[in-house]
Parts: C-alpha cells; sequence; structure tokens
C-alpha cells in the first residue's frame, strides 16, 4: 500500500510539472538541436530524436526535408484511384522523395478535400453531415504549384470555391498553421486539433525554401505526437512565414529515394509498431522531382 502511495505521489509530481512547463524554452531546444543533416540532390534531408520530456515535456521525433528557393527541385501532387502506400506512389513517379498529402475516405479511398493535378479535377471537398454549403475545419487551407513551387491561399467558408482556381495543380488541407509570418489561433473543441497526433505539415520559409515535415506519433516514450497548436509553433521556430497541416495520423509518411527500408525513413504508425514497415496506403501525396 505505502508503495502504490509513493507511486501514486510521484506521477501527480510528474504531471504537476508537465502542466507548469515553461514552453518558451523548447523554441531553443528546436533551433539548437544537433539535427542529423544529409545532404542530397537539391535538398537536405533531418532529423532529430527528443527523448522523454525534451519538447513540449514529450519525446518527439522530427523528419525535415528543407528544399533551398535556389534549388532546381520542384514539387508536384499524385493521386490514385485506389489507396496506394507513399513509397510506391513515389516509385511510379521517380520522385526523388514523398510525403503523405491531403485527406481521404477510408473506405472508398477517394479524395475528400479539393485535388486537382495537371487541370483534371480528382477530388472536392466533401460536406458536413448537417451543412453542404460552408467546408469543414480541415479544408480551410489550399495549397496551389505554380512550376512546382508552392503558393498558399486561405480560401473561404464556400465549399466549393476552388472551382474557380484557375491553377492547375491545387491541393486543399488544413487548417492554416501559419500566414505570412503570424501564427493563426486553432480551435480547441477537437481532438484532432488539441490531441497528440503523428502530424505532416508544409511551409515555406521567407527566403523562398520549402519544409516539409513530418512528426511521428502514437509511441509512447518515443514519439508521443504533437497537438496542432504544438505543430504550428515548431513550423514557426523553423523559420516558417506559410505553413499548412496535411493529413496525418496513419497517413504520416516520409520517403526519399535510395534509402533502406524502401526508401521510408521515419516510423509509420499504422501496424502499431515502431518500425518503418508500418505505412498506410493513401489516396495521394506531395512529391519532391
Amino acid at each position: 500500500m505505502k508503495y502504490i502511495t509513493t507511486l501514486l505521489l510521484t506521477l501527480t509530481l510528474a504531471l504537476t510539472a508537465c502542466a507548469q512547463v515553461d514552453y518558451t524554452n523548447d523554441s531553443l531546444r528546436i533551433v539548437n538541436a544537433e539535427w542529423s543533416t544529409d545532404t542530397l540532390d537539391g535538398f537536405t534531408l533531418k532529423r532529430y530524436h527528443f527523448g522523454t520530456g525534451e519538447l513540449f515535456c514529450s519525446a518527439q521525433h522530427l523528419f525535415v526535408i528543407e528544399i533551398p528557393a535556389d534549388s532546381p527541385r520542384r514539387l508536384a501532387f499524385v493521386c490514385d484511384t485506389v489507396r496506394t502506400e507513399v513509397s510506391t506512389l513515389a516509385q511510379r513517379s521517380n520522385a526523388l522523395a514523398a510525403v503523405n498529402g491531403s485527406f481521404f475516405d477510408m473506405d472508398m479511398g477517394n479524395p475528400i478535400c479539393f485535388l486537382r493535378i495537371d487541370g483534371v479535377t480528382m477530388g472536392q471537398n466533401t460536406p458536413g453531415k448537417e451543412d453542404s454549403v460552408n467546408r469543414k475545419y480541415y479544408q480551410y487551407a489550399t495549397l496551389a504549384l505554380a512550376d512546382g513551387r508552392p503558393r498558399f491561399v486561405c480560401p473561404d467558408s464556400n465549399r466549393l470555391w476552388e472551382n474557380n482556381m484557375t491553377d492547375s495543380n491545387i491541393m486543399t488541407a488544413g487548417p492554416m498553421l501559419i500566414r505570412e509570418g503570424k501564427a493563426l489561433p486553432q480551435r480547441d473543441d477537437r481532438t484532432f486539433v488539441t490531441h497528440r497526433h503523428n502530424r505532416t505539415a508544409l511551409g515555406c520559409k521567407a527566403d523562398g525554401s520549402v519544409l516539409l515535415l513530418v512528426a511521428d506519433g502514437r509511441f509512447k516514450n518515443q514519439a508521443e505526437g504533437l497537438s496542432l497548436p504544438e505543430l504550428e509553433r515548431i513550423m514557426l521556430w523553423m523559420g516558417c512565414t506559410d505553413a499548412i497541416n496535411l493529413d496525418g495520423g496513419g497517413s504520416s509518411t516520409m520517403y526519399v529515394q535510395g534509402r533502406p527500408n524502401d526508401g521510408i525513413v521515419n516510423y509509420p504508425s499504422d501496424n502499431r509498431r515502431h518500425d518503418h514497415e508500418g505505412q498506410r496506403p493513401v489516396s495521394n501525396a506531395i512529391v519532391i522531382y
């Protein structure tokens, strides 16, 4: 009984300490981390594992692809009519790297956010159960590609707004995390926002560099995942002036051509094991070529 009482007291003190953590120091942990960095063909791959309690009072494993503004590398969207692993989507298009893209129907496999590739509309923003006119909260950020470089757009509430855009390549996801250097307020009434999950995000820095970030999750003491406010902070601390949240959870995957484990560099969680084999078949991806 004494042992149980001591254990409960220890846990209570630990939780209290986490609740009182001053997160202003977390920015320094991001900036000063000794990232493992590989310089590849026109981009860099960086990774860092924050141990238990190191970042946001948690363990985190972050993977970042950075494409310099003067790089010849460009982005593209790819999609399939059936759910397909990110590595396969990337290899089919001979991509140098890739991350998972926007949201999709797990059963049907179709995009549930607007998606246009080379002028062909592949998906529309799906309506809500009680509101078929306005868009869902994860459809409030739009990414257009012009010559393979991203342009960020904040659409209005009209669910079909993107149909009037003239860009040939458009992907809607969300929410928007950072716009013109300012972190945007996030909802506090959705566990999708407030709870920690695996995350994938895309951002641009002031100098035009592009960042693709994957944060692993759902592995206690190894990688707990991020809430959206935490993801937002990290993208801001890494210098992004604009950033968009993409699909996450078991979909979060980063692929780099030629790497071991079929090119999968992070630890996708769909198989519930901390290895490189847990890719979730997805509807679409963002590739680097």
